[in-house]
Formats: C-alpha cells, structure tokens, sequence
C-alpha cells in the first residue's frame, strides 16, 4: 500500500516515540546504579560496565530474529511480546544474587525484550511515510532522550527510596507500556484487506472450467514427470528459507557495504561516554544527583537535535548528499570526547553534556534514514537486520574496553580519547567512501543514459538478433535427423 504519509502514522510515531525511548535510554539510565552495584558485588567498572555492553550486543545482534519476525508476524504483535519479556527482565533481576545472573536477566532477557521493540518500530515508519520519513524519524528518536531525561533522575530517586531491588521491580512494571505502544502499530494494510472483489456468475462458472480441465490435465499420464518435478523443486533447504526474510544480496550492494563498515567502528566508541559519564562526575567529587543532572542535560538537549536535524535533512539542500551530514555528524561526536578530558569542573562537564548532546542526536537521527536512503524501502527491514547483528560485536566491546582502561591507568581521559579518536576516524572513511560511491553512481547512471539514447547499440542488439535467427535456420539439415526422431516418437505415444 502508498504510505499516507499522515493520519494514523503520527500515533504509530508515537508509538514508536515510547518504544525507541526504551530501548535506546534504558541501558543507558542503568548507569545510576553500577557504581552501588559495584560495591554490592565487590567487583570492577569492567564487570559492572558488562551489564549495559550485554544489554546493548542483544539488542543489536537480536536484530535479524527481530527482522524475521516482523515478516512473519508483523510489528505489533512482536513489540508487544518484547515488551512482555522486558518486564520480566527486570524483575527476575531484582531477586538476583550474583553479577552473572544480573548478566543473564539485565543483558540477555531484557535486551532481547528492547531489540523486539527496536526494529519494528524503526520499519513500520518507513512503511507510514515516504515524504516526510525524515521528520518522522527524527520525532520517533527523539523518544530517546525524553526517556533518558525522565529516567535519570527517576532512577535516583528510585534509589535513594528503595535500593537497586526495589527500583528494579518498578523499572519492570513501567517497561511494560512498551505492550501498550505496540498496541498502536496497526498494520497499515489492514483497511484494504478486507476488501475483495466482486465476482459475477458468469465468472464462476468460467473459472470452474478452468479448474476443472487444470485438474484432467494434471491427471493425464503425460503431465506425471512433471509433477514429480515440481515437487522434487518445492523443497527449500534451511538457507533458501532464511533468504526469503533476510536479503543476503545486500552484500553485493556497494553502500550497503559502506554504512555496514563505517557503522561497525563508530560503535566501537558510540555509547563508551554515555555509560561513564555519570561515574566519571562522581568520581571527580560532584554528588550523585548533579552528576545523574549531567544525563538529563544531554536528554535535554538531544531531544531538541532529533528533530531539528530531521527537519533539515528533509530539506532541499541536505537530503539528496544526506550521507555526507552523517558522515559530519559522526565527527563531530569524536571532536567533543576528545575535547573532553579539558573539562576538569562542573561547568566544563556541563558544556561537553550540551555538545555531546548535540552530536548524538544529530547521528541518531539519521542513523537509519541514511540507511534507507541507501538500500531503499523494500529491502530496509532485512538490511536492518544484517546491519544490527554485525554491530553488536562492537556495542559488547566499547564499554568493557573503557571500563579496562580506566582500571588501568586510574583515569577517564584514556577512554574519552580513545572513542573520539575511533569517531573521528568513522566518520572520516564514510565522507571519503560516500564521495567514491557518489561519483560511481553519477557514472553508472550516465552510462546508462547513454546507452539507452545511442541508436547504434538499439541497431546492433536487432542486428544480434537476427544473425541468430539465421543461423539457426541455416543449421535446420543438419537437425532434420532429431526432428524425424521427434516426430516418430511422438506418433508412437498418440498410438498408445
């Protein structure tokens, strides 16, 4: 069906405003209780950064099992399972005794529960809207940070109240509405469905005929070979039956190839900062609610970037080179961690909150656009899949290889330059890749105009043509011995 590009897809927007929230601010909002959790257990930033670098590789690397049942069963069912499984999640994490069993219940259960959240919501936009796909995108990520602004100082105060137990059986009950968002994911071909065509008597009887010389057809002695081959090539192994859900053809796509790549390193070093920087505020003596203060600041002002970067890649001038604004957006983010560790107060941590902010909601909102302008909306929710699973390798090492240097050298400013430096090094490959890619494109195309206005090679495909067709009639004696043979065969058939 046409995306009506309106109506109902603003309450699937918000749906998905509530489901992108969770899934992209909840591993994040945890950070208020790793450093109580630290103590809890008596472990290292390392062990306890694993909580949220297992949560985030589940929902990435759960992204083509999302995928394919979004095909199957579409959206609105399996959000509303994932949020089910969020809830439960979190939960059973509140009775946990162990760092490993908060590994299980925190990382896997409830991440499975967001990937189920994220791609469905991300696709069914794409299906809603066409013309104005960026303005909705950016509305739906902006989900993000007004969640993560709400559950900054929620999870605090959660704490202060009922202890990292308590605060977790309540972050499972309100992970629950994420049933409620999914409930709004009406399948856009629903209307049209029940619809069907009206069909005359006149029909009916022509199409009984059909049927009925189909089946005298199949029936004859002649026809059985033929059955038998069909049904020989009716059965589809195990790879044939994964490729009807996910396209692996997109490998062969030369922009997939380079989003997949430049994504695949900018996550090395993506949500790194996000994790630490509460701890990091604590651990330069500010208290803990100005330093959960410094998240909400970010969500603040992210919340305002989704949007307006949405707006403008929508614009004229921006969206037909939108993979360039990425490619400078993601630059930009590695610019403000490596500029970071000269942030020694309050008021400098307060800055780079407000630029950080900037820049991640300017590359989270384009993050998937970008993507569909590339692979287009019939191939998008498998590319989603292919793209998430690969980047879920990343996502589990980023924070675990931050929290092992700050154990190493007793200092945060290792591992804010460490991911500024890996961002500006993503972002720099995908600015030079997508100008080779622009100019490759702008060359098939010509060529391809070319070829199509040339008459000489219209003139010389019929040329071809007819040759063939000569040919094959100049070699017809020499087949006149196959065709006596054919003939005689068939006669002796009619006789039987």
């Amino acid at each position: 069906p046409v995306p009506p590009d309106g109506g109902w897809g603003w309450m699937v927007v918000f749906g998905a405003f509530v489901s992108i929230g969770f899934a992209y601010a909840f591993p994040k909002g945890l950070a208020i209780f790793f450093k109580e959790i630290q103590d809890f257990f008596g472990t290292s930033y390392s062990d306890v950064a694993w909580i949220s670098s297992i949560m985030l590789a589940t929902t990435y690397g759960a992204g083509p099992i999302s995928s394919i049942l979004v095909n199957r069963y579409g959206s609105r069912p399996v959000v509303m399972f994932g949020g089910l499984l969020c809830g439960v999640g979190m939960i059973s994490a509140a009775f946990c005794t162990s760092i490993l069993q908060l590994y299980i219940c925190v990382g896997f259960i409830t991440g499975f529960g967001l990937a189920l959240n994220l791609q469905p919501s991300v696709i069914i936009i794409g299906r809603y809207f066409l013309k104005r796909r960026p303005i909705a995108n950016g509305l739906a990520m902006a989900g993000s940070p007004v969640m993560l602004c709400t559950l900054a100082p929620l999870n605090q105060f959660l704490f202060d109240n009922f202890g990292w137990r308590g605060s977790f059986l309540i972050l499972g009950a309100i992970l629950l509405n994420c049933c409620v968002a999914g409930a709004l994911f009406r399948p856009i071909g629903a209307a049209t469905a029940s619809v069907k065509p009206q069909v005359t008597e006149e029909g009916k009887d022509a199409l009984k005929e059909k049927i009925t010389e189909g089946a005298m057809e199949m029936s004859s002695p002649a026809n059985v070979p033929t059955e038998n081959k069909t049904e020989e090539g009716g059965g589809k192994d195990c790879c044939e039956k994964i490729n009807q859900y996910l396209d692996f053809s997109l490998f062969k796509h030369r922009g997939f190839l380079i989003y997949l790549i430049g994504n695949v390193l900018m996550f090395l070093g993506f949500f790194a900062p996000i994790v630490f920087l509460a701890p990091y505020a604590k651990h330069t003596g500010i208290d803990e609610y100005s330093a959960a203060f410094l998240l909400s600041i970010l969500a603040i002002v992210d919340m305002v970037a989704r949007p307006a970067t949405g707006i403008i890649a929508n614009s004229k001038w921006v969206r037909p080179r939108i993979q360039y604004f990425f490619s400078f957006s993601i630059a930009f983010n590695g610019t403000c961690h490596l500029l970071c560790p000269l942030a020694s107060s309050y008021t400098g941590l307060v800055v780079y909150s407000s630029f950080y902010g900037l820049a991640f909601g300017m590359v989270c909102a384009m993050l998937f656009e970008t993507l569909m302008d590339l692979v287009g909306a019939a191939q998008f929710t498998s590319a989603v899949g292919l793209v998430t699973i690969a980047e879920c390798c990343t996502i589990l090492l980023g924070p675990p290889i931050g929290g092992t240097l700050i154990d190493t050298f007793g200092d945060y400013k290792y591992m804010f330059i460490k991911c500024g430096a890996v961002m500006v090094l993503a972002g720099t490959f995908l600015f030079i890749m997508n100008y080779y890619n622009y100019r490759m494109l702008a060359k098939e195309k010509k060529e391809r105009k070319t070829k199509e206005e040339d008459p000489k090679s219209v003139r010389t495909e019929n040329e071809g043509r007819n040759n063939w067709s000569k040919d094959t009639t100049q070699v017809g004696p020499e087949l006149e011995p196959l065709r006596e043979e054919e003939s005689r065969v068939k006669k002796e058939t009619n006789g039987t």
